[in-house]
This record gives structure tokens, C-alpha cells and sequence, in this order.
């Protein structure tokens, strides 16, 4: 499932809390996002089409919630980038990283406890 950057916005919101609204979610994305309730509105039927939320009547209006888990969804995404950029593989990717920006003492600290876990794993 594609889910365009927009539609993630709402995905990360309904995913921190939900059920919500649309009026809601208008609320809670004002600080990030200007968006109208009729954005939020049309990104939600988009979302609803993509079976990634489910939406119950309560009353005169909607409660939305995820369908699709945080972590399945982030999980997805990873694997798409790690195929159509690296083959695949995620050693590229960090070694990218690396040499284009500079890791923190923290990102080193947290890759190497990653290893080390693996490695304790096998």
C-alpha cells in the first residue's frame, strides 16, 4: 500500500490517538500542518479507499481509526527504500549515511548495541 506523504501525516496522528475525528484531527495537525477540514476530509477517503482506516458512525459524524499497524507500515517503507536504493541490502544504506553525514556519538553508540544484539542473537 502507497501511502503519500500528506496521508502519513494523518496516519501519524491516528496511530499517537485514535478514534478521532475529523474535526479532531483538523486540531491536532493545526500546529504542523494549515490544513482546512475539507483537506483532512479528502486525505481521509483516500485513506478509507486504501482500506489503510476503518471510519464508524457515531452520531452525526465519524470516528476514524488505523487498519494498518505503525510498525507494519514503517517496516514496508523500510524494505521499499532498502530495495529500489541498495538492493536490498541495509549495510549500503548506513555506509551512505556515514560517509554523506556525519553520525552522531549517539548513532554510533545505538548501531553498535544493533550489532552487538545480532550478534548475541546467532
Amino acid at each position: 500500500m502507497r501511502i503519500s506523504t500528506a496521508e502519513s501525516q494523518i496516519m501519524k496522528a491516528l496511530w499517537a490517538k485514535s478514534p478521532l475525528t475529523a474535526e479532531e484531527l483538523t486540531a491536532t495537525l493545526a500546529d504542523e500542518q494549515n490544513w482546512a477540514e475539507g483537506t483532512v476530509k479528502a486525505l481521509l477517503n483516500r485513506l478509507l479507499k486504501k482500506d489503510a482506516i476503518a471510519a464508524e458512525k457515531d452520531g452525526r459524524r465519524f470516528l476514524y481509526r488505523p487498519l494498518v499497524a505503525q510498525g507494519d507500515y514503517v517496516h514496508a517503507e523500510s524494505q521499499g527504500l532498502l530495495d529500489r536504493l541498495f538492493d536490498g541490502r541495509l549495510a549500503p544504506l548506513v555506509s551512505h549515511f556515514s560517509q554523506r553525514e556525519r553520525l552522531s556519538d549517539d548513532d554510533i553508540a545505538e548501531l553498535r548495541r544493533i550489532l552487538e544484539a545480532h550478534d548475541d542473537g546467532r
